[in-house]
């Protein structure tokens, strides 16, 4: 089977599930870095470190702070580095959206017990909560539903996949 120029991976296009891993984490760095553009972050004089007092929002919607903006950026990252793989790019879509379903609960609770309490430290609004849901189930049904006989024979991966 003919390698690509590294004698890496096989030569040919990548599964679509690390076409989509690489794809999504495009758009968490894209959406981290315009979190401290002036403009599209509203109210930007008011974007603080953590917590719910950041009164940014992010095309004028999503609640945003230093911190938010750093996960969405750590998160593109480690998505980039994870989607060089079969297995990689499935774990950070499956796994990436789990967090996400996650996060969504978390944002539910912070809603219904105190929106104002210490326990807000991304922030969260419930423009966000949405968001989030929609993140969660489309990660999770990419992760899964794109796996399908991605590899070799039929077989999800091969061990050189694993690592």
């Amino acid at each position: 089977m003919a390698r690509d120029a590294r004698g890496g991976r096989p030569a040919g296009p990548r599964p679509r599930v690390q076409l989509a891993a690489l794809i999504v984490a495009g758009v968490f760095l894209l959406i981290g870095v315009l979190g401290f553009i002036p403009g599209i972050t509203t109210d930007y004089g008011e974007l603080r470190f953590a917590g719910h007092h950041s009164d940014a929002r992010l095309v004028g919607l999503f609640q945003v702070s230093i911190l938010h903006n750093a996960v969405h950026l750590l998160f593109g990252l480690a998505g980039l580095v994870m989607a060089r793989s079969l297995a990689g790019a499935r774990l950070f879509l499956a796994g990436g959206g789990a967090i996400y379903l996650a996060l969504w609960l978390y944002g539910l609770a912070i809603e219904a017990i105190d929106e104002e309490g210490g326990a807000n430290i991304l922030p969260v609004n419930n423009a966000d909560n949405w968001l989030h849901l929609a993140l969660g189930f489309g990660m999770l049904a990419l992760g899964l539903l794109l796996s399908n006989r991605a590899g070799a024979g039929g077989r999800l991966d091969t061990p050189a996949d694993r690592h």
